[in-house]
């Protein structure tokens, strides 16, 4: 399907909710709208020839949201597009579907029909349950921001826990940027992908979600069937390793994530079993996050983290290339707890094996009601050439974005 196509089936969608039968109250219809302008500095001249050397990459997003509610509340209508112009990007300049679904809000259930956005998790470094949506690897290369997924998402809450389950009949590609762009490790990564479903995109996937809090305890169970949102990157050509089309295997993928809170002290777990790219693998995220509460006698929180990241994939095997397989998150989070919601977060990641480290720094706050500024800054120190970190090894940067709210 192509984005064109999904953007007439989510509309499709919304119109067909929009024509359900007439309800006694008016709807009630609220719209909004955030615009970011954003510049990117690199300071150094990219490692590949065919990437573009220009200091400054300016890009602007858009990001309506349009809603309507009727019966109380009990039902909702949420569209969420989203678009970006890069100068230097090709493929960064781009148009998603965030969110088009209806919500209803039933007896002793909760319905979602549509494109939507879901979010499993409790660590900071890296959400390895977090396998509802695909990455837009086009905005950072994080991969915290996600496209929209459509599904039918039902969800029971009950004293013993919230069931959720989840049927989705699409599978969005993982987009990836133009190879004369920075952050893209010089590769060209094929727009035409492959997969091991006959039924290629269409073919449904199915998940399902237990969670509850139990005491000091946020626990979370999950498994999902489908198309794995990690492609693996194989070469077209043995002796071609720049070109690269992506295949998506289908997997078995069993999550955990656990949450423990004991006064000033977050102690976090993720961990997963996953089948379908070969042998059978484990990973897990394990860690705290401590915060001093107002420090130096004023509003401001301090807050500490640190996590050790494993992966057991086989290195050279058939599943997806990981960046993180045995390495180490140290930060620290900022928060001034002002009118204006300023906060920083500090982090790295190293390697335990090489030591390659990425660094990261990301900053916001509000300029009154209408504007917002965001600072963030990833930097590549001492990469080793083995390490896939070593793509990215001149391609530091600080982003600058100054949001308005309309």
């Amino acid at each position: 399907m192509t984005a064109g196509s999904f953007s007439k089936w989510a509309a499709g969608l919304c119109l067909a909710a929009a024509s359900l039968p007439a309800v006694a109250e008016e709807p009630r219809f609220d719209a909004t709208l955030e615009v970011g302008a954003e510049l990117r500095l690199f300071p150094n001249s990219p490692a590949f020839p065919v990437q573009r050397d220009r200091a400054v990459s300016p890009s602007i997003y858009f990001e309506p949201e349009f809603t309507a509610d009727w019966n109380g509340g009990d039902d909702r209508l949420t569209l969420v597009p989203f678009a970006r112009l890069d100068r230097d990007d090709d493929r960064r300049t781009h148009a998603d579907l965030r969110e088009a679904n209806w919500l209803h809000i039933g007896e002793g259930y909760d319905l979602v029909v549509g494109a939507d956005k879901v979010f499993w998790g409790v660590t900071e470094s890296r959400h390895l349950v977090d396998i509802i949506n695909q990455s837009d690897a086009l905005e950072d290369i994080d991969q915290e921001d996600k496209l929209g997924q459509p599904m039918v998402q039902i969800a029971v809450p009950r004293d013993w826990g919230t069931t959720s389950l989840f049927v989705m009949p699409y599978f969005r590609e993982r987009t990836f940027p133009d190879r004369r762009a920075r952050l893209s490790g010089g590769v060209r990564v094929d727009s035409s992908a492959s997969y091991d479903s006959d039924a290629e995109e269409f073919n449904p996937d199915i998940a399902l979600r237990w969670a509850h809090v139990i005491g000091d305890f946020d626990i979370g169970l999950s498994h999902f069937h489908g198309t794995s949102r990690e492609p693996r990157l194989l070469q077209n050509d043995p002796s071609d390793a720049v070109n690269l089309t992506p295949h998506y295997d289908l997997i078995d993928q069993t999550g955990l994530d656990l949450q423990y809170t004991t006064d000033a002290w977050l102690w976090k777990l993720e961990a997963i079993g996953r089948a379908g790219h070969g042998d059978y693998f484990g990973a897990a995220v394990a860690g705290f996050e401590y915060t001093l509460f107002g420090i130096a006698e004023t509003d401001m929180d301090l807050g500490f983290l640190a996590e050790y990241q494993y992966d057991g994939r086989d290195e050279g095997g058939d599943a997806p290339g990981v960046l993180a397989n045995n390495d180490t998150f140290l930060g620290a989070r900022l928060t001034l707890n002002d009118v204006d919601d300023s906060s920083l977060l500090a982090g790295a990641v190293v390697d335990n094996e090489d030591g390659s480290t990425l660094l990261s720094l990301e900053a916001e706050r509000r300029i009154g009601d209408a504007w917002k500024v965001e600072a963030v800054a990833r930097f590549f120190v001492n990469t080793d050439e083995r390490n896939p970190l070593h793509g990215y090894d001149r391609d530091d940067f600080v982003s600058l974005t100054l949001i308005r709210y309309f």
